[in-house]
């Protein structure tokens, strides 16, 4: 966000790009880090499942399911974060 957009100026406008740009960054960490961590997780399920078949199915449906709350949970506080460097309150 260019400092000229912002309604605030000096050191109060300066601090807020900069903290915007951290919360977008960190934010963007957060977010990638969440959907390589859901995708290893949903792929080691798959894996499991299609191994041991139905014996394994439950084990594997659980490391699914883990892989999936693992990224929705990150990717949540991925933008929480960018919210927060914005000045955006979430509650």
């Amino acid at each position: 966000m260019p400092i000229g957009e912002d309604k605030r100026s000096g050191v109060s406008g300066g601090v807020t790009a900069v903290t915007s740009t951290v919360g977008n960054g960190v934010g963007g960490l957060l977010g990638t880090v969440g959907d390589v961590t859901g995708a290893a997780g949903r792929g080691l399920g798959d894996t499991v499942t299609g191994v041991t078949g139905s014996y394994g199915k439950p084990a594997g449906d659980a490391l699914h399911s883990l892989g999936d709350g693992v990224e929705g949970g990150t990717n949540k506080i991925a933008r929480g974060v960018e919210d927060a460097g914005k000045g955006k309150k979430g509650w």
